[in-house]
């Protein structure tokens, strides 16, 4: 079941998501102000977080950049302020929707199911390989949070290798996919490729397997 967090100082408003939320078959967790929102996060696997802006301990904005820097959780902020500015802010810091109070439960349900159907869509071309991450549209690559500098050739290497995870691929097979029908070279231009692919990925180099005899595959 879809799990969401709703962190809003006041509990009428709390109440009233809880209740619309469960009977869109949601399960709602309530916390009251910016630091026992972190605290649950920590706890809980949530799938969306909605977040007032104007709460007691940490304000929204503050608790927003730090679930931000340490995960991708969507965010929902719920604001009384209408200003632009506010509402860019937000969105400078990762947030997914902005959702001006007095609000229409019924409008929140709907702004809450396109934000769960946009991250799903989004985390379907997002590899993870524990502490490797591989966003697929994006062509970026992350190393334990940092981004790893591969090459254009490098990155398309790795997305056919992982496009093919557990597949045996022959040296030659690679040539003719990552580098097409019209290239003309040798063995060692993979080889080469695979050798500076392995030393970006740092400690995660061992999912590139040798096949002996063979090439190489992408085990993980």
């Amino acid at each position: 079941m879809t799990r969401i967090l709703i962190a809003d100082d006041e509990s009428d408003i709390r109440e009233v998501v809880k209740v619309y939320g469960e009977l869109n078959g949601y399960e709602v967790d309530e916390a009251g102000d910016g630091l026992e929102t972190l605290d649950m996060i920590q706890k809980t696997a949530y799938d969306l977080i909605i977040l007032d802006v104007m709460m007691p301990k940490l304000d929204g904005f503050s608790a927003c950049r730090k679930i931000k820097d340490t995960s991708s959780i969507p965010v929902i902020m719920l604001s009384a302020r209408t200003e632009e500015y506010d509402k860019l802010f937000g969105f400078e810091l990762g947030v997914d929707d902005y959702v001006v109070k007095p609000f229409s439960p019924k409008e929140l349900m709907a702004r809450i199911k396109v934000v769960l159907e946009r991250g799903q869509h989004k985390a379907s071309n997002i590899k993870r390989f524990d502490g490797l991450e591989i966003d697929i549209s994006g062509r970026n690559v992350t190393v334990d949070g940092e981004k790893a500098m591969l090459t254009p050739k490098e990155i398309d290497l790795l997305l056919y290798l992982v496009a093919n995870q557990n597949i045996a691929l022959s040296r030659q097979k690679l040539l003719h996919e990552v580098w097409n029908y019209d290239y003309f070279g040798d063995d060692r231009t993979v080889d080469t490729h695979i050798k500076m692919l392995r030393h970006n990925l740092g400690k995660y180099r061992d999912f590139i397997v040798t096949v002996r005899g063979m090439g190489y595959k992408f085990e993980a």
